[in-house]
């Protein structure tokens, strides 16, 4: 199992460049943002560009991979959101990883563009027009689409991306159909878990919704002809999970259920002084000295 780190984009650089830079050296597998352009209860406070920030991440760390968690239609169109993929897979050397998800109506800018608020219908066609367009056009030097929601014409990504045949998706998805485009064009999965967390959800509660959706990605790729095991199952910790950030035994028990359940990679956030996710800003420290060797044996 792999391990990695979220880290908001909401201070300058010149205080989260030590942040990417440290947890890297730790020895976290991978580092990842959120792509927005605003976020709920920090709507009000500074939140800056995701690309450039993790452009900016790419020239202080060396082994980790980079992402986004995750890119949207929301207020991105495929070959925009492809051209900054391409230009941070080489700027990487090869590290980055596009998250792409339907987007979530609360996070605060769902209607930046537009007043219109797409129904879960629309939200899921013109995700699923989004990976198509996307994979297509990070697979090939020019490209020509047209679709109901995302058109693009001779279309250039040259020189293409380092990795190859194109760099990773990770496509965070739920659904029968968003499970379907996982299952199709993603190298990795992403869950939060619960799709409803204000209902509440106890720890217990929260692995097993985990868990029956590693069971629906595998039929997923049952269907498609694919090896499961073959996608990197990832899980974006949040607080149903549990106290897993109060000492790396307590973490190490998480990581245990979680791979028991079939997840592969777990994503923590990067502990804030206040508010969401608040904690000991050391409890990466002591994850990385006392549990990272072990749970990559899992």
């Amino acid at each position: 199992m792999r391990t990695g780190v979220l880290i908001l984009p909401e201070r300058r650089w010149a205080e989260s460049a030590e942040s990417w830079r440290t947890f890297d050296e730790l020895g976290y597998d991978s580092l990842w943002t959120y792509d927005h352009l605003s976020w709920r209860s920090l709507s009000e406070g500074p939140w800056f560009s995701t690309f450039p920030v993790l452009a900016a991440a790419a020239t202080v760390t060396r082994r980790a991979t980079l992402g986004t968690l995750v890119t949207s239609p929301n207020f991105r169109h495929p070959v925009g959101a492809a051209k900054d993929a391409v230009a941070l897979d080489d700027i990487s050397g090869g590290r980055f990883v596009l998250g792409i998800g339907t987007g979530s109506v609360g996070a605060g800018d769902s209607d930046v563009l537009s007043q219109d608020t797409y129904t879960r219908r629309e939200r899921t066609e013109r995700f699923e027009e989004f990976v198509q367009l996307t994979d297509q056009l990070l697979r090939e030097p020019v490209t020509t689409f047209t679709g109901r929601h995302f058109s693009a014409y001779e279309a250039r990504m040259i020189p293409g991306c380092v990795q190859r045949p194109r760099l990773p998706l990770a496509v965070a998805a739920t659904g029968p159909r968003g499970l379907a485009l996982a299952a199709r064009y993603g190298q990795a999965w992403v869950t939060t878990g619960p799709t409803d967390w204000s209902r509440g959800f106890t720890p217990q509660e929260c692995l097993e919704a985990v868990a029956a959706q590693v069971r629906a990605l595998r039929t997923a790729c049952e269907l498609q002809g694919r090896d499961a095991d073959s996608v990197d199952r990832i899980f974006v910790v949040t607080d149903p999970a549990g106290d897993f950030l109060s000492s790396p035994d307590a973490f190490l028990k998480m990581a245990e259920r979680y791979a028991r359940a079939g997840i592969t990679h777990l994503v923590l956030h990067a502990p804030r002084p206040n508010g969401i996710y608040a904690a000991d800003p050391e409890a990466l420290h002591r994850i990385s000295a006392d549990a990272l060797p072990e749970v990559r044996d899992m």
